[in-house]
């Protein structure tokens, strides 16, 4: 029974920390060091949990959750403001998939500048594509809140990029 259990956990694992990994470099603001770290929390806390992973409907979309939860919470300890790169590295990945690096590193700057829980509406609401109600569930939040906090996020982000996206756009 137990090493079922562990099998099915590591074929969750498996397939699930690629997307849980690219949730937590945007999360992170490109810092892979944090997103791995936030990753390894997440799987650790969702290991913890498996033997009861049938009561939950759906585990990837919890670990989604358990991984922005584990974001907030390291954000609000006093030694995670300390940031010792002044630039963000460019994603090889990104790269290779033909996508435009200026435009990526521009978008991760800007989303770095956010509040922790902004940045965390914004990756929750457009990167996963989540709905007002499940975004507003993984921050301990009112679906209002969720509303108000996506209109300034967005907001914060046009004043920071002003026309600097338009010339991304025309290429």
């Amino acid at each position: 029974m137990r090493q079922g259990r562990r099998d099915g956990f590591r074929e969750f694992a498996e397939g699930r920390s690629g997307p849980l990994y690219r949730s937590a470099c945007l999360l992170a603001s490109g810092d892979t060091h944090l997103a791995e770290d936030l990753v390894q929390e997440t799987l650790g806390r969702m290991y913890l949990l498996w033997g009861r992973v049938a009561r939950i409907d759906n585990p990837a979309a919890y670990a989604q959750t358990v991984l922005v939860r584990s974001f907030l919470t390291h954000r609000r300890r006093r030694s995670a403001r300390e940031r010792p790169v002044g630039e963000f590295p460019e994603p090889a990945a990104a790269a290779a998939r033909g996508s435009d690096p200026e435009l990526r590193l521009t978008l991760l700057d800007a989303l770095g500048r956010l509040a922790p829980k902004d940045r965390a509406v914004l990756v929750l609401r457009f990167w996963e594509d989540r709905s007002i109600e499940e975004t507003a569930d993984a921050m301990n939040a009112s679906p209002a809140a969720v509303r108000t906090r996506t209109t300034r996020a967005l907001s914060r982000m046009r004043e920071q990029l002003g026309g600097s996206l338009a010339e991304f756009s025309s290429r």
